[in-house]
Order: C-alpha cells, then sequence, then structure tokens
C-alpha cells in the first residue's frame, strides 16, 4: 500500500477542507491521476496518485479540514480494479467515509442545501450543474419551478421531521462547519477592519459618454477581438491612471515604513460558489483596455472554475469591487488588507440631474473608495476619486495615455 498526504498548500498555508474526492474506493487510478481534491483560503488543490493501482481507503471525508503531511488514504500500487473488492474489505473503517457520499447524500453547496431544506426539496431529485454535477443553489430554484405536480413534494417533510420540531416546512433551523475558505475570508476582513484607520468617500459618475463608446466599439471588439467588452476595463484602465496621479493609494505600510509601488497588480473581487476570491492581474498598467478586459474575463473564468493558482492571488497592489452586478445602490467596500485603497462600483441608474440648468434624465453611478487613513490623506482620496470621474466621463482622454 502507498499512503498519499496532504502536499504544502503554499506560503502561510497550514490547513485545508477536503472539498471532493475524485476516486471512489476500488477504482482504478494512473499515475498523476487526480485522487481528490482540497480547498484552501485561497486556492483548489488537486492530489495526484504518485503510481497507478487501485484506490484501497480514503481516510478523509468531504469536509474535514486537514493539515500538512495529514494521510489522505491509500493506493494499492499494481493492484487492478478487479482485485479491488479484496483490499477494499480489510481497511473496515475507511469504507463507510468513501459510501457516504455516493448516494444517500448528493454533493451540493451550502447555499443549494439551505434552500431545499427550507422549501422542503428532495436533492436526490435534482440535478447537478456545478462541477463534478455538485448541485448548485440555481439547481434547487429550478427545481422547485418545474415541480407544482410531482408527487415526492408531500413525502419531503418526512427527512427533517425526526431531526427537529415539526412545523409542515421543514427544520428551523440547520448548522453547517465554516469551510477553511469561509473562515479564511472572515479572518482577512476583522484584520482589514482592525489593523487599518478605515474610511470610505463617495462620488457619481455620469455614465452618459463611456456608455456611448462602449456601444459603438463593442460589436468590432467582439468579433475581432473576442471579448464582450464590458465597463469594467474602462474602470481599471482610469483607476491606474489615477493611481499613478496619487501613488499613495497604490501604496502599503511595512512598519514604520510606506513602499510605494510604481506598478500595478489590479485586484478584481469575484464572486464564486467556494466564496469571494480576489484574483489580480499582473502589470495592469501596463495593458491596454482591450488587453485588460480580456485578462479580467480569464482570471473570472479561473475563479469560477476552481483553477486560480497562487501567482494570480498573492501580489496585488489595489483593487475593484464591483456590486453593482448584484443590484447595489451604494456600499463601502472593505480594504482587501494590506493593501490600503479598494474602489467600489455600483448599479448604474436612470436619474434626473442638473445640466447646464436644466433637469435631464443620466445614467448614474455611485462609486466609492475606502481608504486606509494612516497614510491616505482625506484629500488625496477625494482628488483619487474625481480623477477616475473625470475619466470616465470624458473617456477619450485615456486614450492619450
Amino acid at each position: 500500500m502507498a499512503s498519499f498526504l496532504v502536499p504544502p498548500l503554499g506560503e502561510s498555508i497550514v490547513e485545508a477542507t477536503v472539498s471532493r474526492w475524485r476516486k471512489a474506493v476500488g477504482d482504478p487510478v494512473a499515475a498523476g491521476e487526480t485522487l481528490v481534491e482540497l480547498e484552501t483560503d485561497k486556492i483548489t488543490v488537486e492530489v495526484p496518485a504518485l503510481e497507478s493501482g487501485v484506490l484501497s481507503s480514503q481516510l478523509r471525508a468531504e469536509g474535514d479540514v486537514v493539515n500538512v503531511g495529514d494521510v489522505l488514504g491509500e493506493v494499492a500500487a499494481g493492484a487492478t480494479a478487479g482485485a479491488a473488492p479484496a483490499p477494499t474489505a480489510a481497511p473496515a473503517a475507511p469504507a463507510p467515509v468513501a459510501a457516504a457520499p455516493t448516494t444517500a447524500d448528493p454533493k451540493a453547496s451550502p447555499a443549494a442545501r439551505r434552500l431545499a431544506a427550507e422549501q422542503g426539496t428532495d436533492l436526490a431529485s435534482v440535478a447537478g450543474t456545478g462541477r463534478g454535477g455538485v448541485i448548485a443553489k440555481a439547481d434547487v430554484v429550478e427545481a422547485a419551478k418545474g415541480a407544482p405536480t410531482p408527487a415526492p413534494t408531500p413525502a419531503a417533510p418526512k427527512a427533517p421531521a425526526p431531526v427537529t420540531v415539526a412545523t409542515g416546512n421543514g427544520p428551523r433551523e440547520t448548522r453547517e462547519k465554516m469551510s477553511t475558505r469561509r473562515k479564511r475570508i472572515a479572518e482577512n476582513l476583522l484584520a482589514s477592519q482592525h489593523n487599518t484607520a478605515h474610511l470610505t468617500t463617495f462620488n457619481e459618475i455620469d455614465m452618459t459618454a463611456v456608455t456611448a463608446l462602449r456601444e459603438r466599439a463593442r460589436e468590432r471588439v467582439e468579433k475581432e477581438q473576442g471579448l464582450r467588452l464590458s465597463f469594467m476595463p474602462f474602470f481599471a484602465k482610469a483607476a491606474c491612471l489615477a493611481l499613478e496621479a496619487y501613488p499613495t493609494v497604490n501604496a502599503l505600510i511595512d512598519g514604520d515604513s510606506i513602499v510605494y509601488h510604481h506598478y500595478v497588480n489590479l485586484g478584481i473581487a469575484v464572486a464564486s460558489d467556494a466564496g469571494l476570491v480576489v484574483p489580480n492581474i499582473k502589470d495592469t498598467h501596463a495593458r491596454s483596455l482591450i488587453e485588460i478586459g480580456q485578462d479580467i474575463n480569464a482570471v473570472a473564468k479561473k475563479a469560477r472554475d476552481g483553477k486560480l493558482t497562487m501567482d494570480d492571488l498573492t501580489g496585488g497592489t489595489f483593487t475593484i469591487t464591483n456590486g453593482g452586478v448584484f443590484g447595489s445602490l451604494v456600499s463601502t467596500p472593505i480594504i482587501n488588507y494590506p493593501q490600503v485603497g479598494i474602489l467600489g462600483l455600483h448599479k448604474i441608474q436612470d436619474r434626473p440631474v442638473a445640466v447646464n440648468g436644466q433637469v435631464v434624465i443620466r445614467p448614474m453611478m455611485y462609486v466609492a473608495l475606502s481608504y486606509d487613513h494612516r497614510i491616505i490623506d482625506g484629500q488625496q482620496a477625494v482628488l483619487f476619486l474625481v480623477r477616475v470621474k473625470e475619466l470616465m466621463e470624458d473617456p477619450a482622454q485615456m486614450l492619450l495615455y
């Protein structure tokens, strides 16, 4: 038997959560084939088989928290699938661990489990569209839409009834353990609040000009570059130019020193099923607007597919987050510590504004800059945001730089 362990996970990362077993006990495996996926606070790590054989045991279950060096399971080197029943019977304890996720407990995200419990949906009847067939919240919503007539609906309350007080609508409460990533997100957000002098300034942008430019260029850009042009590349370019004018917003504090970055590694906050991640685009300041758009799409896809690398997630100097895609009208984003500034974008909304003494309807967006007041004065913060506003309201300026 050859044991396989939790590998080194990256700088300062010592634990992970067993996210998904890719092989079941008794399955044949080839050298280099992925056996199990581990989720850290930053990336998903695939653990490969070191040699060919048969997976003879799983010593950790999905959802278990493991440390670097822990034994995850064993491979019977040189064995074949036909010989699997004998080795799987020997390790009696690990066998039930592998059996649990197969049929009785469908793979589903925490949000999907909560919603299914609330509306009495049997997860076993829901088809998962996530990676590896994992059931997402949207799958449960769709299943509910198409289930006004099915017979299984009255039977759904039978499962929760013995567990909690019978309410007729499922359990009143559920409890689930925080994933490693969610715990780290919580810790990082608290660290940002505790270690910075957090302050936010606001402004609003008339999106008329940049909307018109985007509409004129969108079809050609998509045809020639394969890029569906969004507003984010415009904001990224504007932020880079504003950071050049106000470099303190792109700095960080190291002890009693201020480190000024003469480059921009722009972090883009991406919401995924596994939680919020902030991959960054290296040397964004040297990229064209089209290149920035392509880079944003690439890292966002990697984030959704769980394919981000440690390099994608380290070295960022400034961050943009866009709550507007979810309908947020205004918010105060939390600084991505140890950075000292984050730009928050919001929903574009038609509003009456005064232009040249006339009240007109314009597409307006509130923007917010949260900053560390220890090194960024209010004047610098306001002027940075004003510069972003000027560039977005006259986007032709960006072509001059």
